[in-house]
């Protein structure tokens, strides 16, 4: 799998990852987390590492917890989960539960959910960074609405990580978020890199372009994924699913020849003539 570098410390993160809201919400029966142990399984055999999760997601923290440990792949992966909640002490508290469902003592990437109470948990998660029990630190939103407020951060603060939204229906990043952050040095995960919820139906049956064969995508969801990854912002995608065959399609996204500047105008134009 294609890596780009984390640019606060050129470090080298895998392209594809693996998001866990609503996915990875279930119980303890054998059929779901089996079926998720897969997911795991294959993003790990393709050379993937992130995933992300967040306290809001239900039991999500819990069930990547157990599942890393049953698989023996703490060491695999890149994990990274947020903090969603108001004030210091309740930060600390949350991002301490955190830490122990998701069965560490350090974990990769700690980051601010959707901004809630930022200017609070920021020196927490400095602290965090400094004394060894994160490795990186970020900010999150999922909505274009938040750009504002993401880049008023990104401009003011010294952070390693930024998650935004970002996919072909929906390119409002590229016009501040993705040149700040490559600006600033900030590594960029992107959220939602399949569009809103009814696009993916609503190119199920559609044939691909022709063009689609010139960057090896054999799935509308490659096409996608290829997209956001041709910009030179993004360093990671992170689509959810509990599906493996699903994850065997997104992996496939991670190497291979990606669109150029002119492909991408094209499949702009193409996606605005649908």
């Amino acid at each position: 799998m294609r890596t780009r570098p984390i640019p606060s410390t050129g470090a080298a993160l895998p392209v594809i990852g693996c998001g866990t809201w609503r996915a990875f919400d279930v119980g303890a029966g054998d059929t779901e987390r089996s079926r998720l142990r897969e997911v795991l399984d294959i993003l790990f055999a393709a050379g993937g590492a992130v995933v992300d999760s967040s306290p809001m997601y239900g039991r999500a923290e819990d069930v990547v917890g157990d599942l890393l440990s049953a698989m023996s792949a703490h060491g695999h992966a890149f994990v990274a989960t947020k903090v969603w909640t108001q004030g210091h002490a309740a930060g600390v508290a949350q991002m301490q539960r955190s830490l122990d469902r998701l069965r560490r003592q350090r974990l990769e990437l700690m980051q601010i959910h959707n901004l809630v109470d930022w200017q609070t948990h920021l020196p927490t998660l400095r602290e965090w960074k400094a004394q060894g029990r994160i490795a990186y630190l970020g900010i999150t939103h999922y909505t274009a609405g938040a750009h504002e407020a993401l880049a008023a951060v990104m401009r003011a603060e010294p952070i390693d990580f930024v998650q935004l939204n970002y996919s072909l229906e929906d390119r409002a990043a590229e016009q501040l978020l993705l040149p700040l952050a490559a600006e600033r040095g900030i590594a960029v995960i992107v959220n939602r890199p399949l569009g809103g919820g009814g696009l993916m139906p609503a190119l199920r049956g559609r044939p691909l372009p022709g063009w689609a064969r010139d960057i090896a995508c054999t799935s509308w969801a490659q096409v996608l994924l290829k997209f956001v990854l041709s910009h030179p912002a993004v360093t990671c995608v992170i689509p959810g699913t509990s599906r493996p065959e699903h994850m065997v399609d997104n992996v496939e996204a991670g190497s291979g020849l990606l669109p150029d500047a002119a492909l991408r105008a094209r499949m702009i134009a193409d996606w605005s003539r649908r």
